[in-house]
């Protein structure tokens, strides 16, 4: 079902992205193009920095093979792109897998995840607030299916593992520099069984590895506060007019907050739980009690 607003904004913050860039791809490989003899450099220069053929380099430069965010990041350094040209190239990057992630799981995709996707990976930082379970960017496979099963109780299993694919696909943006993700989750969520306890040691040990890593900022907020009962996905880009967007998603809709005075009142929400929240090194320790719990749970069960 398609996001509902409450009301139509009159002051929007982030215009609404429509179908995207079909030509993405090929002015991704015409930007590779123009920055290659730009430097005097050949296809076969090109294609020993990623062990390829030189028909392999004339085909992603004409946007007839998708290029690798690795091989693009090699290339990238390769040149000595200028910061400018390197956002430029991570931009058109984004939109080549924005529409791809988009065309291959479209029949599962509702309309409102469909503008979320469009704009998350152009997005200079994440903040997401989840109140009730680990936020989808950071579950792992197993924990996403019990969820998506659990939500989307009239799918098939085909289109269930659809989407857990897709969600998992959708982390892969936080293979490059940005978006910077910050994940506050209230510590009741840690406790919430979705699934058998193994599972649920499985998860925590996932996002435990994330914020000792350093790779996302994982905050707890602590179980004893009051908690806004609504998630928040709050996304800033880096320039421009329209800088900022917040969403807050349902069981099957979503709210794009974009009138300025709505925006303010959710920043001013994130910031009360961003001042609540455990620092890094509690949180890192409320999320190994929570894999002790889970592995006991876990124990107990193989027993019985």
């Amino acid at each position: 079902m398609p996001a509902a607003p409450s009301h139509r904004p009159a002051d929007p913050v982030v215009p609404m992205q429509g179908s995207g860039d079909s030509l993405s791809g090929r002015m991704l490989g015409e930007e590779l193009r123009r920055l290659r003899e730009q430097r005097g450099y050949t296809l076969a220069d090109a294609a020993r920095v990623i062990r390829a053929s030189t028909s392999k380099i004339s085909r992603l430069e004409r946007g007839q093979n998708p290029v690798k965010y690795r091989d693009m990041n090699d290339l990238a350094a390769f040149y000595g792109v200028s910061r400018e040209d390197r956002a430029h190239l991570d931009q058109l990057h984004q939109q080549v897998g924005n529409e791809d992630l988009i065309q291959r799981f479209n029949d599962v995709t509702p309309t409102f995840l469909k503008r979320l996707i469009r704009l998350e990976r152009t997005a200079q930082r994440i903040t997401v607030y989840e109140p009730r379970v680990v936020p989808g960017l950071l579950q792992t496979e197993e924990y996403a299916r019990a969820l998506v099963r659990l939500i989307e109780i009239y799918r098939s299993d085909r289109d269930i593992e659809l989407l857990v694919r897709l969600r998992r696909e959708r982390q892969s943006m936080l293979d490059g520099d940005f978006p910077v993700l910050a994940a506050l989750i209230y510590e009741r969520a840690l406790y919430q069984p979705y699934g058998p306890a193994e599972m649920m040691a499985a998860q925590m040990r996932h996002l435990r590895d994330a914020a000792v890593k350093g790779k996302v900022s994982v905050r707890i907020l602590p179980k004893h506060l009051i908690s806004l009962p609504t998630p928040i996905f709050h996304l800033r880009f880096a320039d421009g007019e329209h800088q900022e967007l917040a969403y807050v998603e349902h069981a099957n809709s979503a709210n794009y907050i974009t009138q300025r005075a709505e925006l303010d009142r959710t920043r001013r929400q994130l910031t009360n739980i961003r001042e609540n929240v455990h620092g890094r090194e509690r949180s890192v320790a409320s999320l190994e009690e929570a894999i002790s719990y889970w592995e006991q749970v876990a124990a107990e069960e193989q027993l019985g």
